[in-house]
């Protein structure tokens, strides 16, 4: 029998792949069936609602894999020689994606209650609070050269914090959704109650893409590293 042989860092450059690949697969998944969402004279109300709600679970994935995402990236980078970061470090950002990871399932199964819209503040600050410190990170490293001296690591610092800015503006685009979506339940389906709808999730989609693309300008940069 051959002797497994890896490093730490090669194992958490895996599950850095797994999530990315959860991240971005789930994410299309959730745009088609918002697409199939807005295709109101091919299905009808009542499928719709069955299609958003369809969309809600699976969303639960990227935004389960995004969470998980910030300890793993801060440990890749202390594990491949990057940023010496002492193990508190280490260990707080783990905490802190455990956090995240709860805020995201508890709002879920605590859908349209008080609860959840706490936690959706609480993970709205701290989301804010990740953009700077990833823009901040990436930046100064690109002046500097360090705490991250490969240029292209600190570039994917940068377009992994305007990866938290587009999210924000997701979320900021689509928070008329809800209101939006009880009017439709409510009176029905008809241009008064489906146009506004449909302007704010095209809207939406703007960020969207923007996340799609940087999401493959990291993935192109790290594993290229052209730079």
């Amino acid at each position: 029998m051959p002797e497994l042989s890896f490093t730490v860092y090669q194992l958490l450059v895996f599950i850095h792949l797994l999530l990315f690949v959860l991240w971005l697969g789930a994410d299309v998944g959730v745009f088609l069936l918002g697409q199939h969402f807005r295709k109101r004279e091919k299905w009808t109300l009542p499928q719709r609602l069955a299609l958003l709600q369809l969309l809600v679970n699976v969303d639960m994935v990227p935004r389960s894999a995004w969470a998980l995402m910030v300890p793993l990236t801060l440990s890749m980078v202390d594990a491949g020689g990057w940023w010496d970061l002492p193990g508190a470090a280490i260990a707080g950002a783990w905490l802190l994606g455990g956090f995240w990871l709860w805020l995201v399932w508890d709002t879920h199964f605590h859908d349209q209650t008080p609860r959840a819209k706490r936690n959706n503040r609480v993970e709205f600050v701290l989301k804010i609070a990740l953009t700077l410190f990833y823009l901040a990170l990436g930046l100064v490293s690109l002046w500097k050269g360090q705490p991250l001296a490969p240029l292209w690591l600190a570039s994917k610092a940068v377009m992994f914090g305007l990866i938290f800015a587009a999210a924000i503006m997701i979320d900021v685009a689509f928070k008329p959704v809800g209101p939006q979506l009880g009017r439709l339940i409510k009176e029905g389906s008809s241009d008064e109650t489906e146009i506004p709808l449909r302007r704010t999730m095209d809207l939406t989609r703007i960020w969207v893409w923007v996340v799609y693309l940087l999401l493959l300008g990291t993935a192109f940069l790290g594993n290229i590293k052209p730079f």
